[in-house]
């Protein structure tokens, strides 16, 4: 056979060459005897062999026979093929690579082969052919690409082998640059790490690893955004290699993309935010995401605040919804999800009117919220993905608060659940974001536009407004600037934050008792204090659960008198020197008298003794209950402490001060014989007499002096205010212990 084909080659005859290859074809390689196919087989070869350099012009009808044999159910036949094509292809070396397709197509399916006789032949055959494209510049990567993403997605090991090894090989080769096509092979890439076997996985570690490098090298040419979903997804994968992998690449392209990742953080942050509550057996993957969560979040810039939607922008493929993301929590493991990932081509970019470059595109705000409150109101979220929602939102109403005041609203209610948290750390984030949605200017709206209350806003028979001297924010005001309600660093929404808090407590009194003071004092410290205790003792004025209305009154006044948050507050209200200051002790007063021994401890901190006698003697008129007598044991504590030291000290002006001694006396016929009553007994049996104390040094002026400047207060009214309280609070008082014993009278029935 082989000398019959070189004589027609001699003669070039054409006709009989081919038609030798047909016979050997069709009446031997395909026929329906083994042994005859085994023949045409071993003849094919030898004709190849004969052919030798002109074996390129008949390589279709060399081919095809064979590969037809390579699905035979006989091992031995395919054994014969694999050899048959072997030597076809070594004789024909770069003419092959036209019909590479073909050949990969069947190779890939031989790597499977259960004969290890076939296999191993497969191997010496994928080698040869491995050899001939990486001495060749004429590899056609394009038309190879979409028979790699079909095979790609295999689940057999030994193919998904073949697969790595062949991805290996064209990465290596430098001619062929096999990262312009990486987004239509990432995926499976990603699924293939997952296999059960240790060999594969590594290799296909090894193959991503070079993959990475080159992104690193070559960042320009990378398209980012076709592969920023497809990394998305396999962040949330739960084999942990596939996901500290995808987590790695995340990173990367973040810190190499910029602000081209961008439009896809919704999608990002659904992989990366729960990561970051992992324990220590995901350490490598809490750290990695804990580096993506703060490099994405410096993305985020000023400009996205000022960037009008209706301008526009650079076109960047959509990113996944949070629907999408959320419904993807796992690798995905079908071929044909592939089609769902692709993404289109990214634009030439765009710039920003400024000094430094930045890639133009549009912040997809309302799905990164989104997200962050899926996040927050998922109560099996863990602690450390909580806060890093909490600073996420945060910085965003740093960032972008124009934008962001349009979600304040819907974010309310969590953030105001979110003060339940049980950690403090939590907490302390969550005020911090309270405070500064409170606070920002972003947030005042003009009249008629104001925050719409709705539901939060607590019933009652007056309608709440932010005040008039409080409902203006200059825009040269800075944030922290002690100042007192006249001139406030409050927005619209600071009112209805108190509000919405002060329904929290009313409505969970475990959060009051636990933490309320916790979470006042806090408050004091972010905003200003004088506004906080203004807005809430004018809330708590209108308020119409009197019980309550008691109990956060004390919570304020025990507040107010320990605190060292307010110690400037208390300076304030010591002397009542100012209009602001004596305006303040009216506010407070009215609420105050909710609570008689609070009131009366107000009169004391601001020095009015006199009016703080007149209550004591309304004292008589009250209901004296345990919970009253408690309170005005726990007052003569207070007096005792380091804030009452000037109060005691005068004490020692008895001839200026015959009021104070009187309330205290007063205080004293309050109580019953006990700890409380012999304190205070003590500490008056120290006033001196009058006539000791005498002095002819006149030219200290008398501490009388000092309530001059308070001259204007009407006392008088404020009494009348108090009586009228006390009556409300008996009236409901009695209302609840009719209601007690009529409950009483239906269980004995």
């Amino acid at each position: 056979l082989p000398r019959l084909v070189r004589e027609f080659v001699a003669q070039n005859n054409t006709s009989q060459i081919k038609h030798v290859i047909q016979i050997l074809s069709q009446e031997f390689a395909l026929s329906q005897h083994p042994h005859s196919r085994k023949g045409g087989l071993i003849g094919l070869a030898a004709c190849s062999i004969a052919l030798g350099k002109d074996s390129g012009l008949y390589l279709k009808e060399l081919i095809e026979p064979v590969l037809t044999c390579f699905n035979d159910a006989d091992s031995r036949l395919r054994y014969y093929a694999c050899e048959a094509l072997y030597n076809i292809v070594k004789v024909a070396r770069g003419s092959v690579l036209p019909h590479f397709n073909v050949l990969f197509d069947g190779l890939s399916k031989l790597a499977a082969d259960p004969d290890p006789n076939v296999k191993s032949g497969s191997e010496l055959l994928d080698r040869l052919l491995k050899d001939i494209v990486t001495e060749s510049n004429q590899f056609d990567l394009v038309g190879f690409i979409p028979l790699l993403r079909e095979r790609i997605y295999s689940n057999n090991q030994y193919a998904r082998q073949f697969i790595i090894s062949w991805i290996l090989v064209l990465e290596s080769v430098p001619d062929i640059n096999l990262l312009d096509y990486l987004p239509e092979i990432l995926d499976g890439l990603f699924q293939i790490l997952g296999d059960n076997s240790k060999e594969i996985r590594k290799m296909c570690e090894v193959a991503l690893g070079e993959f990475l490098k080159e992104i690193k090298k070559n960042p320009s040419s990378v398209k980012f955004a076709e592969m920023a979903n497809i990394l998305v997804i396999h962040c949330q994968a739960a084999d942990d290699l596939i996901q500290l992998t995808a987590m790695c690449w995340m990173r990367e392209f973040i810190q190499l993309a910029g602000r081209v990742m961008l439009p896809y953080s919704s999608g990002i942050l659904t992989a990366v935010l729960p990561c970051l509550s992992y324990d220590d057996r995901k350490k490598n993957i809490k750290e990695v995401a804990n580096v993506c969560n703060q490099s994405l979040m410096k993305l985020v810039i000023p400009e996205d605040d000022e960037m009008d939607e209706a301008k526009p922008s650079m076109t960047i493929p959509a990113e996944p919804t949070s629907e999408e993301s959320l419904s993807k929590p796992e690798a995905v493991t079908t071929g044909e999800s592939q089609k769902e990932l692709d993404v289109t081509t990214l634009n030439q970019p765009l710039l920003f009117p400024c000094s430094c470059e930045r890639i133009q595109v549009t912040l997809n705000l309302d799905g990164i919220v989104q997200v962050l409150d899926y996040h927050l109101s998922d109560t099996s979220i863990g602690m450390m993905t909580r806060i890093a929602v909490l600073k996420w939102l945060y910085h965003l109403y740093i960032k972008t608060p124009r934008k962001m005041f349009r979600h304040t609203d819907s974010l309310f209610p969590i953030l105001l659940r979110t003060l339940s948290d049980e950690s403090d750390e939590v907490i302390l984030k969550d005020l911090e974001l309270l405070a500064e949605i409170a606070s920002s200017p972003a947030g005042q709206t003009e009249e008629g536009h104001g925050p719409s209350d709705g539901s939060d806003v607590r019933p009652g028979p007056v309608e709440l407004h932010v005040p008039a001297r409080a409902g203006q924010l200059s825009s040269s005001s800075t944030k922290g600037l002690e100042c007192s309600p006249s001139t406030p660093t409050m927005n619209s929404y600071f009112y209805k934050f108190m509000i919405n808090l002060l329904k929290r407590f009313s409505s969970e009194r475990k959060l009051l008792e636990a933490r309320g003071a916790f979470i006042i004092r806090q408050l004091c410290l972010l905003l200003n204090a004088e506004n906080i205790f203004h807005s809430m003792a004018d809330i708590l004025l209108r308020e119409e659960d009197l019980k309550f209305a008691s109990t956060m009154v004390h919570t304020l006044n025990t507040i107010l008198l320990t605190s060292s948050e307010l110690f400037q507050l208390r300076n304030q209200l010591k002397d009542l020197k100012t209009p602001e200051s004596r305006n303040l002790f009216c506010c407070l007063y009215r609420s105050w008298c909710h609570n008689p021994v609070t009131t009366v401890s107000l009169c004391f901190l601001t020095q009015n003794y006199k009016h703080a006698y007149d209550l004591i003697q309304k004292f008589g008129d009250l209901e004296v209950t345990v919970d009253f007598l408690t309170e005005v044991d726990k007052l003569v504590q207070l007096i005792e402490c380091p804030i009452f030291t000037y109060l005691r000290l005068q004490l020692l002006d008895v001839k200026n001060n015959p009021y104070l001694i009187k309330a205290l006396y007063g205080l004293l016929m309050l109580l019953p014989q006990s700890s409380a009553f012999q304190l205070l007994s003590h500490r008056l049996q120290c006033v001196p007499n009058p006539e000791l104390m005498q002095t002819t040094d006149n030219t200290k002026p008398s501490t009388s002096f000092k309530r001059t400047a308070a001259s204007n207060i009407d006392y008088t009214e404020l009494l009348q205010h108090f009586e009228k309280v006390q009556n409300k609070h008996l009236e409901a008082r009695h209302q609840r212990a009719g209601r007690a014993e009529q409950l009483d009278r239906r269980v004995v029935l």
